[in-house]
């Protein structure tokens, strides 16, 4: 099995339980990795026969700056279904992080962040 990555994607959204986070919104950063079999792509050097990151970026920017989820794991949900749809036959599996640096939760943290993996996708 072969991985391609997208690390550390960055969006503006406006997901969030409390209205404050629909009304203002927040910085949301993602991490999506594909299992995938890149051998032909690496051997012909052609996009048509690998995924292409613009197309998932865009999956994943739609997403999250689009329509408000109350629960960033039905964003990352959202995003695996969307991108194990959009390239069926060439996506095995895909494991999505969404995380919230800036969560309007009291205390000391880095971030809150879920995890989530769909179809075959074995590390």
């Amino acid at each position: 099995m072969d991985y391609i990555h997208l690390r550390d994607m960055q969006f503006y959204g406006y997901h969030g339980v409390l209205k404050e986070e629909n009304v203002l919104g927040q910085r949301f950063n993602a991490t999506v990795s594909l299992a995938v079999n890149i051998e032909k792509s690496g051997l012909t050097d052609d996009l048509n026969d690998t995924v292409s990151y613009v197309g998932v970026y865009d999956i994943c920017k739609e997403i999250i700056e689009g329509k408000p989820y109350k629960l960033i794991e039905a964003v990352a949900e959202t995003i695996a279904t969307r991108i194990l749809e959009s390239y069926l036959g060439q996506v095995f599996g895909v494991k999505v992080e969404v995380i919230k640096p800036d969560p309007p939760i009291p205390g000391h943290y880095k971030e809150v962040a879920v995890e989530i993996t769909r179809g075959r996708y074995y590390e």
